[in-house]
């Protein structure tokens, strides 16, 4: 089957397949409905979940690379019983038993065909033993004391934005939640524990700066051949770790900025990762109205910034989380911005092409 990218938008499906000419976008699907999450399962299967705010948060699968879709079960929280308090510890307002958003979708491994990982909005994660035709929530971590510790960031709500099942062994699941940080279990979702020491928020009083858990953590991708390399872009920085997220050191030193949301890691090569970079907190935008996407080939020694085919001025692009991708040979690389703007490099970044400028808003984008 012919390589496609998908593109989730705030208006809709777009599926991207190269032409001659370059990347071209060669159909459209669920025109007018926002789409929050893609996951692409290979032979056309491609799941979407779709965030219709008054209407709720829905599925819907395609088996045929995005023609046609049919309706799925979406996550379900149980009822909240009488005289639970659940509260955000920051902004004391209660945290919401029911589903607000799908974030993250991921199969659950070569080895486990059929089972699927679900992360929303509120902070529940979800599993599927049955390719989606039941979900379970994962009651192990939703009951955990530290999830009380958890706090919305920018949304209002805690969210499970990143899932990475190691490929090595899929009983071991590590999430990224914002705000909430790394957390890991090693058989299947029957225990979890925070994990991501060295993870440093400097949003937080001084003697809670290293507190694993409530870390800002606002993207999370592991290495599929090194499985122990895990890159982290962080609110304040980024971080990577040798050993699959137990431990992380900060990187520091990056031109022209630290802050941004997305961050793909080669699939072979654990020293080669990618970033979007912007002016942090409340601005969010490139850092002199230039966008530029910064590379590191050396673990993150040292960083170079990639321009050839971005906008060098008047650019305000801002790429949220799962707005970036790279495919599964480590060669192509797709992102795109709040701003309708859709770029795919074909050489690792060295040079862009523009595939669109006047998409609506593009919330997410994964190669199939």
């Amino acid at each position: 089957m012919t390589r496609r990218l998908y593109v989730g938008t705030r208006k809709g499906l777009f599926v991207v397949e190269p032409k001659k000419s370059g990347w071209e976008i060669a159909q459209t699907a669920l025109l007018g409905d926002p789409i929050s999450m893609l996951l692409p399962e290979g032979n056309g299967t491609v799941t979407v979940a779709q965030a219709h705010g008054h209407f709720g948060a829905k599925l819907k699968r395609s088996r045929d690379g995005g023609k046609s879709f049919e309706d799925r079960p979406a996550p379900a929280y149980p009822e909240k019983p009488d005289g639970v308090e659940d509260i955000d510890p920051i902004h004391n307002t209660p945290i919401p038993w029911d589903l607000k958003s799908v974030w993250s979708l991921e199969t659950g491994g070569a080895d486990r065909p059929g089972e699927l990982w679900c992360g929303t909005i509120p902070g529940g994660l979800f599993h599927s033993a049955d390719d989606g035709e039941s979900w379970q929530l994962v009651e192990s971590l939703w009951n955990h004391e530290g999830r009380k510790l958890w706090m919305g960031g920018g949304a209002d709500y805690p969210g499970i934005h990143s899932i990475m099942v190691d490929p090595r062994d899929s009983k071991t699941v590590r999430i990224g939640v914002s705000c909430g940080g790394i957390w890991a279990t090693y058989d299947r979702g029957e225990t979890w524990a925070v994990e991501g020491k060295g993870l440093r928020a400097e949003y937080a009083p001084s003697e809670q700066a290293y507190e694993p858990n409530g870390q800002d953590a606002h993207r999370s991708v592991q290495c599929r051949e090194s499985p122990d390399t895990v890159w982290i872009q962080h609110h304040n920085g980024i971080f990577m770790s040798r050993d699959s997220g137990r431990t992380c050191s900060e990187i520091t030193d990056v031109d022209p900025s630290v802050f941004g949301f997305a961050v793909v890691v080669h699939p072979e090569d654990p020293d080669s990762a990618w970033f979007v970079p912007g002016v942090k907190d409340e601005f969010r935008y490139p850092v002199d109205g230039r966008l530029v996407v910064t590379r590191t080939q050396n673990g993150g020694r040292s960083f170079e910034k990639l321009t050839r085919g971005l906008p060098q001025q008047h650019a305000y692009d801002l790429v949220y989380r799962h707005g970036m991708d790279i495919d599964a040979a480590g060669d192509t690389i797709a992102f795109g911005s709040t701003t309708g703007n859709l770029f795919v490099s074909d050489d690792q970044g060295e040079h862009w092409q523009a595939v669109s400028h006047t998409l609506p808003p593009i919330y997410c984008v994964r190669f199939g």
